[in-house]
């Protein structure tokens, strides 16, 4: 499937976690072992959490949820860290050790961790360490590392989002999707000046620009016709939360999801309305409030706004291609999609 399970599962605490769930290796696949600690607001958890519910492991692997804010010097807190009164809607205690920290976790299975207390988070009580705090790992082997686990012939344990067909063509825009719009929106957001922004904000639309042409060459319902592939969670965590967030927060407001790619629109709405593990698995107060009460230097007062409304429309039309695609015409995003492969 394409990782490579040689890598040391975490070679120093200025490192990772980068263990694989197989037959035959460390980490075992088994029902009740694992245990998965995630934050609805986090676009890389949630590419973790899709595929955990895709694939029907929603009770093998339970999940602990931490709160949407504030994170602080500590990082992220489970309900209760500062008191009984500290409680926040769709967020779980940590089931497994009591933590009020996630830190407490990671210090669990290095005492000398000098990363981030990053989610997603998959936690082995067998061996009491981290197998894996990396989304982009996490999303290709957990397609097949459970199938054992899985009743033979079932639709869950048949499915792999990274075909042998299409490989080559996921392989190719992950690169472009992961780098210019997963990754591009916090390059803008974050930008500390004109020339900063500029540069991370251009591509975010060049992206969007190249993905409404090839949903649309491609037929739907998914990003590369009729099977749902890597290219959709990837697209989707990033997508589901542009309209509500980054368009204001992260100032990419060179154009909408709804206003502007009319076939991204469609394809989105389906994804959440009709897909099983998508609308499960989206919480927009986690993700409108993450983003707009953690970040004080973006949005100092904490101001959560209450548009768009709804949060997500509602009506879906498959037949992508009676829709004409939608484009952003700004001539820089035109320049840097020249750069992109065809879609």
């Amino acid at each position: 499937m394409g990782y490579d399970q040689s890598k040391p599962v975490h070679a120093s605490p200025e490192d990772g976690w980068h263990g694989v769930v197989a037959p035959g290796s460390r980490f075992v696949p088994e029902a009740g072992r694992y245990h998965l600690y995630i934050g609805y607001f986090c676009p890389f958890a949630h590419r973790a959490n899709i595929v955990r519910v895709l694939k029907g492991l929603d009770s093998a692997i339970d999940i602990s949820i931490v709160k949407a804010y504030p994170k602080g010097d500590a990082g992220w807190s489970f309900p209760g860290a500062n008191g009984p009164d500290d409680t926040y809607e769709g967020s779980t205690p940590d089931k497994l050790f009591g933590s009020k920290y996630l830190h407490e976790v990671y210090f669990r299975a290095d005492k000398d961790y000098k990363g981030r207390y990053s989610v997603p988070c998959l936690w082995d009580t067998k061996e009491g360490t981290i197998v894996n705090n990396e989304s982009i790992e996490m999303l290709r082997w957990m397609q097949t590392g459970f199938n054992e686990i899985l009743p033979e012939g079932s639709p869950e344990r048949n499915l792999t989002l990274y075909p042998q067909h299409l490989r080559a063509k996921i392989d190719e825009v992950t690169g472009w999707i992961t780098r210019d719009l997963n990754s591009g929106v916090y390059k803008a957001g974050f930008a500390h000046d004109q020339a900063a922004y500029e540069k991370g904000v251009i591509p975010v639309f060049a992206a969007w620009n190249q993905l409404e042409k090839l949903i649309h060459k491609n037929g739907g319902p998914y990003v590369l016709g009729k099977e749902i592939t890597e290219l959709d969670i990837l697209a989707y965590a990033t997508a589901i939360r542009f309209d509500v967030v980054y368009v204001q927060h992260f100032k990419c407001n060179l154009g909408t999801i709804r206003g502007n790619y009319p076939i991204i629109h469609e394809w989105l709405k389906n994804l959440y309305w009709n897909v099983k593990g998508f609308r499960e698995t989206t919480n927009f107060k986690h993700i409108k409030e993450n983003y707009t009460k953690s970040h004080h230097d973006i949005n100092p007062y904490a101001i959560t706004p209450l548009g768009p409304y709804p949060d997500i429309e509602a009506g879906v039309n498959l037949n992508y291609r009676s829709i004409k695609p939608g484009v952003v015409a700004h001539p820089a995003v035109f320049e840097h999609q020249k750069s992109l492969p065809d879609a």
